[in-house]
């Protein structure tokens, strides 16, 4: 199954801000592979490992913020880099990783 990156890792993100906004993130962890695993760089939070594990992380701590992609880069066939920037300042990447129309791993990084 080929992914269209640009419009998945942008999908990724709609969902995000829609849970932000409403505190509702059930629609955005049901993207997440079952054994999915989202990691950070430079934040001491997870990794999680599980769509269940993720779920529950962001209803523990959820974000603070909204934000917006500024570019996604192929690194693969089902990976990508995207650039993204905090509605409210600030900045970071996530490499994202999908199987079978899910999300397999998610590595962000915050700058």
């Amino acid at each position: 199954m080929t992914v269209d990156l640009d419009a998945a890792v942008r999908k990724h993100c709609e969902l995000f801000n829609e849970g932000f906004r409403s505190g509702d993130w059930a629609p955005f962890v049901a993207t997440f592979a079952e054994d999915a695993r989202m990691a950070f760089t430079n934040v001491p939070a997870g990794p999680f490992v599980g769509r269940e594990a993720i779920g529950a992380a962001y209803a523990a701590n959820p974000p603070t913020d909204t934000m917006s992609i500024v570019s996604v880069e192929p690194l693969g066939a089902d990976t990508a880099r995207a650039r993204f920037a905090w509605d409210a300042g600030g900045a970071g990447t996530m490499v994202m990783r999908w199987r079978d129309g899910q999300v397999a791993d998610l590595e962000i990084t915050f700058r």
